[in-house]
């Protein structure tokens, strides 16, 4: 499911890069086409979450806000 998800995210994103001429065309369908990308955008995002976690659990662990 997160793949689908990163690869309509991905076609968006290089929809704008395309409209603010920042990209080609053939770039662009490379862009939001290529599984080694959306595997690591998969990982980064996995990576994003795991530190969120562990940030929010220190926070919370700091400031007593766990029962």
């Amino acid at each position: 499911m997160i793949a689908v998800v990163i690869r309509i995210a991905l076609r968006y994103g290089a929809g704008v890069l395309v409209a603010r001429g920042l990209l080609g065309a053939g770039d662009a369908a490379a862009l939001s086409a290529d599984p080694d990308i959306q595997m690591a955008l998969e990982t980064g995002i996995g990576l994003a979450v795991s530190l969120a976690t562990e940030a929010w659990y220190a926070l919370a662990r700091k400031f007593h806000w766990s029962k």
